[in-house]
C-alpha cells in the first residue's frame, strides 16, 4: 500500500515538471509534442448554436493630416550704410525782440504854464490900468495893491513905486503901457543880482549843503537835484543828516536808489555832523564829484538848533570836503514867513541862495521879490511842480513876464 502512494506522487511531480515545461516551451513558441496521456471521458456534443451577428463597426472619418506649413525664406535685407552722427546743437528758442519805444525827453516847464495863480491876481490890475489913456492917481494905487497882495511886501512896494516914478518922469512916460514896460524892466533888474549858477569844485567832492524847517520840501529838492546831476554824467553821494526824522531817511533812500547814487545814513537820533562827515569820507573814497547834503528841519526860533547847524556846516567845510553851497528851501505858498526865515538861516550858516519850491501852487509869487531884494540872495532854482524835471533854474525874464502875460 505505501508503494502505490509513493508511485502516486511520484506520478504527479512528473506531471507537473512536465506541464512547467510545456509552458515555457510555448514561450518561446515551440511546438511540443502532446505527452502521452490517459484517456478522458468525453461528453455528448451539443447542437451547434447559430452565430451572433457582431455589430457592425462604424467606419471612422479620415484623420486629415495638416501639412506643416512651408516656411519661405526671405531674401536677405540689403546691407545699409550708416552715416556718422553728427552732432546737432540744441536750438534756443529766441524770443522776439519788442521795440521799446523811448521815452520822450523831458520838457522843461514854461512859467507861463505853471505860474496860473499868481498871474490871475496880477491879470485884474493889469487890464484896469491898460483900460486908462494916461497916468492918473488910481492906476498908481492899483500898481501898489497888485505888489501888495502878492506879497512882495509894504516897505519893499514903495521903494519899488518910488524908482519907477523916478524913471517914468525922467523918460516922459504918459501911458499906462509904457509905465507897465517900466516895472516890469525894474523888476527884472532886481531880480537878477547875484550869482545864481550852481558851484562845484574840480579839487575834490564839492558837499551842497540843504537847510531849512520842515515841510518846505528838502529831502524831495535834494532828489529831484541828484537825479539831474546824475543824468549830467557827475557821480554823487547822499548825506541823510536829518537824523531825527526817520521817514527823511528812509524817503531819501529811495531817491538815492532812483538816482543810483551811494547813501550815508547814520542811527535815528543820532549825530548829523557825523553822518555828513562819512558821507564826505566816502565821495573822496570813491571819487565822487558832489556831496548832498540833507538836514533837520529846525525852526528858526530855536536857539539851540541853529547852533548846531553851524556846527554841521563846520564839519562839511573840513577837507577833503568843499563846501560850495549853503541853499536855503522855503516854501513859497508861505509868503512873508519865508523872508523871516531866510534872515535867521542867513545869519546862522551863511546860506548863498534860495530853492522857492511849490511855486506853481501860490498867488504870493512876489516872495521872490522879497528875498532878492531885502536879503541879496539869489534865487538858484523854483519848483514848478511834482516831477523831477519841474525843479529848474530860476529865470528873472521869464518869471516877470510871467506874471503880466
Amino acid at each position: 500500500m505505501e508503494i502505490v502512494l509513493i508511485l502516486v506522487v511520484v506520478l504527479a511531480l512528473v506531471a507537473t515538471l512536465a506541464g512547467v515545461g510545456v509552458s515555457r516551451r510555448r514561450r518561446r513558441g515551440l511546438d511540443l509534442e502532446p505527452l502521452p496521456t490517459r484517456p478522458v471521458p468525453t461528453r455528448p456534443k451539443e447542437a451547434p448554436r447559430p452565430p451572433v451577428e457582431a455589430p457592425e463597426a462604424q467606419e471612422a472619418p479620415p484623420e486629415v493630416v495638416e501639412a506643416p506649413p512651408e516656411v519661405v525664406e526671405a531674401p536677405p535685407e540689403p546691407q545699409v550704410e550708416v552715416e556718422p552722427q553728427v552732432e546737432v546743437e540744441p536750438q534756443v528758442e529766441v524770443e522776439p525782440q519788442v521795440e521799446v519805444e523811448p521815452e520822450p525827453a523831458a520838457v522843461r516847464p514854461r512859467f507861463r504854464d505853471r505860474l496860473g495863480k499868481a498871474r490871475t491876481l496880477f491879470a485884474g490890475y493889469v487890464s484896469s490900468m491898460l483900460s486908462r489913456t494916461a497916468i492918473d492917481d488910481e492906476t498908481w494905487e492899483e500898481l501898489e495893491e497888485a505888489l501888495i497882495r502878492a506879497d512882495v511886501g509894504v516897505g519893499l512896494t514903495a521903494s519899488l513905486l518910488y524908482e519907477v516914478r523916478t524913471k517914468v518922469k525922467a523918460e516922459g512916460v504918459t501911458t499906462s503901457e509904457g509905465l507897465l514896460e517900466i516895472v516890469k524892466q525894474d523888476l527884472k533888474q532886481h531880480l537878477s543880482e547875484g550869482d545864481r549858477s550852481l558851484k562845484l569844485h574840480d579839487g575834490g567832492p564839492a558837499v551842497w549843503l540843504f537847510v531849512g524847517v520842515n515841510g518846505v520840501g528838502k529831502t524831495t529838492t535834494i532828489g529831484k537835484l541828484g537825479l539831474r546831476e546824475a543824468a549830467a554824467g557827475r557821480k554823487v553821494v547822499m548825506a541823510a543828516g536829518d537824523t531825527f526824522r526817520a521817514a527823511a531817511a528812509e524817503q531819501l533812500g529811495m531817491w538815492a536808489e532812483r538816482v543810483g547814487a551811494d547813501l550815508v545814513r547814520g542811527a535815528e537820533g543820532g549825530d548829523p555832523g557825523s553822518v555828513v562827515f562819512d558821507a564826505v569820507e566816502r565821495a573822496a573814497a570813491r571819487k565822487a564829484d558832489l556831496v548832498l547834503a540833507d538836514t533837520a528841519g529846525r525852526l528858526h526860533t530855536k536857539v539851540n538848533l541853529m547852533e548846531e547847524l553851524k556846527k554841521v556846516r563846520r564839519i562839511a567845510e573840513r577837507p577833503p570836503a568843499n563846501l560850495t553851497e549853503v541853499l536855503l528851501v522855503i516854501d513859497a505858498t508861505t509868503g512873508q514867513n519865508g523872508l523871516v526865515q531866510a534872515r535867521e538861516f542867513a545869519e546862522a550858516v551863511d546860506v548863498t541862495g534860495v530853492v522857492l519850491t511849490k511855486l506853481d501852487g501860490t498867488a504870493k509869487g512876489g516872495i521872490a521879490l522879497a528875498i532878492a531884494c531885502e536879503m541879496g540872495l539869489p534865487i538858484k532854482l523854483v519848483g514848478l511842480g511834482e516831477k523831477a524835471e519841474d525843479l529848474i533854474e530860476f529865470d528873472p525874464d521869464e518869471f516877470v513876464d510871467a506874471l503880466f502875460a
